[in-house]
């Protein structure tokens, strides 16, 4: 890889990173406001980004491709963006119900399991829970935040008593909540 090309990709890593904080947690930092549905002008946003870095709308349709995790989508005009998920602002996402897979995942740290198995998954300062349809996207996860510990989830239980699944635009399962009682250790059906 050329010297330009890795720069500009730890570049575009960090012009990512900010807007992942200000779609999904914090638009006021640089003074942008979300609809209900979580979009924001491309235009708008391209300008205020641009105080802090050097970015016009390929760049941005760049850094929206290329992301690994699909954080983002455009409008089919690309006048409008946002963030697919892991919103802590309140937004309607317009997602429908879905059938989730029987089981899905969720990754952890091992020193939150206890208060997991207390408590349950709980979505904490997000919209939803967030769930993984495989192991090796769960142990991703719960790897940001320490030594791993995978939950199997019995999503056709929680589906038969009632409670809701989404599927999200990039592909991560969500939830309101799951109770401990659906949760199994995935770690010990594997050791």
């Amino acid at each position: 890889m050329k010297k330009k090309e890795l720069k500009n990709r730890e570049n575009y890593k960090k012009i990512s990173k900010f807007i992942s904080l200000v779609l999904r947690h914090s638009p006021e930092v640089i003074g942008i406001s979300l609809d209900k549905n979580g979009w924001t002008d491309t235009d708008i946003l391209i300008k205020k980004l641009s105080s802090k870095f050097d970015i016009d709308l390929n760049i941005l349709k760049e850094i929206v491709a290329t992301d690994e995790k699909q954080r983002y989508s455009f409008s089919p005009d690309f006048t409008k963006i946002r963030a697919n998920q892991g919103h802590s602002v309140s937004v309607d996402l317009e997602l429908l119900p879905q059938k989730p897979p029987t089981i899905l995942y969720h990754g952890t740290a091992q020193r939150f399991v206890g208060g997991i198995y207390e408590k349950g998954i709980q979505r904490q300062n997000r919209q939803y829970v967030h769930l993984s349809k495989d192991v090796e996207t769960a142990q991703k996860v719960g790897s940001r935040h320490g030594e791993v510990f995978v939950f199997q989830i019995d999503t056709h239980k929680m589906l038969s008593e009632g409670y809701l699944f989404y599927l999200s635009e990039n592909g991560v399962w969500l939830t309101d909540e799951v109770p401990a009682r659906f949760l199994n250790p995935y770690n010990k059906l594997v050791e």
